[in-house]
């Protein structure tokens, strides 16, 4: 069981129902000593993007072990429930809606997955009870991955975010808004060498800096962000307001 004893666990279930809690309650009955980081519940309901993102910069912080995720409102039909086995030694429980695989690429790449197979008396729209939580438990509990399912490779992936190089600047796909209002791009920020001025971001003056009291008050900021990514902050107020950005918007950033 060594590196397996943690469950991390990321859903858009909300706190408002049991839901998140039965889950944990299942966890707790089949793998009693299975420790369970809940990396969040609030992503927005249906937005598969959103929790592969906030997974995919979550785990290489996470001890290795087993992460359950749950965005999955394919639930019931014909979409298929998966386990992945990455290349760190860790495993991905969830649906095969492209969720996970971001993940997966973080920590080392698919070494193998498998379909699992199906259980009897399963609700239609509760897998994350009745099909993940289980699978993920007996994965703490150090059961052997091939014995879950069936072998499969043709897993479901989502389309890359489109970042695009300009003769002076890039214009990029924001991944995530966080509940600051910072923006993040899909720019890897190692690849962009930023100016100290004459930077513009769609067109507003912008800072070049490393975190957001490089900016003046109310200014803006494009700086790298914690996961390495290219970002748009607002020093003291909201980027993602001034800028009226969501996922999945383009911004562009320009620089002489």
């Amino acid at each position: 069981m060594m590196g397996r004893s943690w469950i991390s666990f990321t859903t858009d279930y909300g706190l408002e129902d049991g839901f998140v809690a039965a889950c944990h309650g299942v966890i707790a009955r089949l793998a009693p000593d299975a420790r369970v980081i809940d990396v969040t519940h609030l992503v927005p309901p249906g937005d598969i993007t959103r929790g592969a993102h906030v997974l995919a910069q979550t785990v290489p912080s996470l001890p290795r072990g087993v992460h359950l995720a749950v965005v999955d409102p394919g639930v019931g039909t014909a979409r298929r429930p998966i386990a992945i086995e990455a290349a760190d030694g860790g495993f991905l429980v969830g649906p095969d809606n492209g969720l996970l695989i971001p993940a997966a690429e973080a920590l080392g790449g698919v070494r193998s997955a498998v379909h699992l197979r199906s259980a009897p008396d399963v609700s239609r729209t509760f897998h994350g009870r009745d099909v993940f939580a289980p699978v993920a438990a007996r994965l703490a509990e150090g059961a052997d991955f091939a014995s879950l399912g069936s072998a499969t490779t043709d897993l479901v992936r989502l389309a890359p975010p489109l970042a695009r190089t300009l003769p002076d600047g890039v214009t990029a796909e924001v991944l995530t808004v966080d509940r600051f209002g910072n923006v993040q791009l899909a720019v890897v920020a190692s690849a962009v060498q930023l100016p100290l001025s004459g930077v513009t971001v769609d067109g507003r003056p912008a800072v070049a800096g490393g975190t957001f009291g490089d900016a003046a008050p109310g200014e803006l900021v494009v700086f790298a962000d914690s996961a390495g990514y290219l970002a748009v902050a607002v020093n003291g107020g909201s980027a993602a307001a001034l800028l009226d950005a969501r996922a999945g918007d383009q911004v562009t950033v320009r620089f002489p």
